[in-house]
C-alpha cells in the first residue's frame, strides 16, 4: 500500500522520512528526548537542485536509491551542520 505518491526523488524522501521520522519523534519526546529540527538554518545548500540530494528541513538525509550511491559533499556538508546546529542549542540549554 503505498502511503505517499510523488513525481520526484526528493520529494518521496522527505515524505517518508517525515512520516518515519515524526513517528519515532512522538515516542522518543513523550520519554524526554529534546528534537530540535534544522528548519532552513543551512542556507543556499537546501536549495540546491543541481543533483540528487536527500535531506530536509527536518534533518540530514542521503538518496541512497540501490545502495550504490555514496554521499555527496552537501550531504556531508548538511549532516555536519545539523551536528553543529545541535550541539549549538544543546550549550545554549545547558547555560545557567
Amino acid at each position: 500500500m503505498d502511503i505517499a505518491s510523488t513525481a520526484t526523488p526528493a520529494t518521496l524522501v522527505v515524505t517518508i522520512s517525515l512520516i518515519k521520522r515524526w513517528t519515532a519523534i512522538t515516542q522518543l519526546v513523550h520519554h524526554g528526548m529534546l528534537f530540535v529540527p534544522i528548519g532552513y538554518t543551512f542556507g543556499a545548500g537546501m536549495f540546491k537542485m543541481d543533483s540528487i540530494r536527500g535531506g530536509s528541513p527536518y534533518g540530514a538525509g542521503v538518496f541512497a536509491g540501490d545502495g550504490s550511491r555514496e554521499a555527496t559533499e552537501t550531504e556531508l556538508a548538511l549532516a555536519e551542520h545539523q551536528g553543529n546546529y545541535m550541539a549549538t542549542i544543546v550549550k545554549r540549554l545547558a547555560q545557567p
